[in-house]
């Protein structure tokens, strides 16, 4: 009886500290693609990312953890969908495919 409660107990814990990391997660990649929008000029839809996908994988330092992708969607003028996606392992970004900033031209270099 005593062993069932442990078991219950770590078991409880360990499904708390992956849904805290997985929050902590979602708020770096809303944050991640709000500041990508807001370089580029466009226009963040529905203010929210969605998971999309989730792996265990080395990461760049070579220690094994969650790989999340998540999924956004921008506009550049209101009327157009633009889809994002972004790749965070744990909280590092690894990956941004979504809006650009507008280039600069070839004697704008320092402005800013």
């Amino acid at each position: 009886c005593m062993l069932g409660t442990l078991l219950m107990m770590v078991s409880a814990m360990a499904v708390a500290v992956f849904w805290f990391a997985g929050r902590a997660a979602a708020e770096t990649a809303t944050q991640v693609g709000r500041r990508a929008c807001s370089r580029a000029g466009v226009q963040w839809l529905d203010h929210s990312v969605h998971l999309l996908d989730m792996r265990l994988r080395r990461g760049p330092d070579g220690w094994l953890g969650l790989e999340r992708h998540y999924g956004f969607e921008y506009s550049n003028g209101g009327e157009d969908r633009h889809a994002g996606r972004l790749v965070l392992h744990g909280k590092r970004l690894l990956s941004l495919v979504g809006p650009m900033p507008p280039a600069q031209a070839p004697g704008d270099a320092g402005a800013i």
